[in-house]
């Protein structure tokens, strides 16, 4: 059974490499290279940790970072779809839960259970640490554009009334950090870098 666990455990850990591949919209920090959904991962649990004293209510740290870990897990089917794409629905989750199915159905049956609950949890938002997770989501493109003087919010003409709906879900997580994200998108505005109509 062990081996046989293994195995499967292996195949899992081959299949997820193919998220180094998918590409995002944003760009890292100061920089014209689109960021890898791997790179986003990993960014975000680190982000976790890091901001997790933020969080509205206290939070299970180890909870989120698996969240934000296996978040975009699905997009290796299902593909990226940016965030303020106005013809495809960014919460895709048919498509996606078929994904999770697939790629989480290739580990042992408990891890596949778990990481497909966590998925969903992530998925709808309502916990606290999906809440905190989302808010992580959220704020690290958020970062990036700053970083980059507008860079997909130029490159794709979104306006603020977009940036501020879609990154107002950062205050369901933490209200000090949601202060900080609203300031950085009022600076943006004041230098020019994102437009408001």
């Amino acid at each position: 059974m062990q081996t046989e666990d293994l195995i499967k455990q292996i195949e899992f850990i081959k299949e997820i490499d193919k998220l180094k591949y998918i590409q995002r919209r944003t760009k890292l920090f100061n920089s014209d290279r689109n960021e890898n959904d791997a790179e986003h991962s990993w960014h975000l649990a680190m982000m976790a940790i890091i901001l997790s004293q933020h969080a509205n209510v206290p939070i299970d740290v180890l909870k989120v970072v698996k969240m934000v870990l296996i978040h975009d897990i699905v997009e290796i089917d299902a593909g990226d779809t940016f965030i303020y794409d106005t013809v495809k629905n960014h919460t895709n989750t048919d498509e996606e839960l078929l994904a999770a199915r697939r790629i989480f159905g290739l580990l042992p049956d408990a891890q596949r259970d778990e990481m497909i609950a966590l998925w969903e949890e992530f998925e709808a938002g309502k916990t606290a640490e999906a809440k905190f997770a989302k808010s992580m989501d959220r704020l690290e493109p958020l970062l990036q554009n700053v970083s980059n003087n507008g860079g997909t919010w130029k490159e794709f003409d979104v306006d603020y009334q977009m940036v501020y709906y879609k990154k107002s879900v950062i205050k369901y997580g933490s209200e000090s950090i949601w202060r900080y994200a609203e300031n950085l998108i009022n600076e943006s505005v004041d230098k020019g870098t994102l437009k408001k109509e």
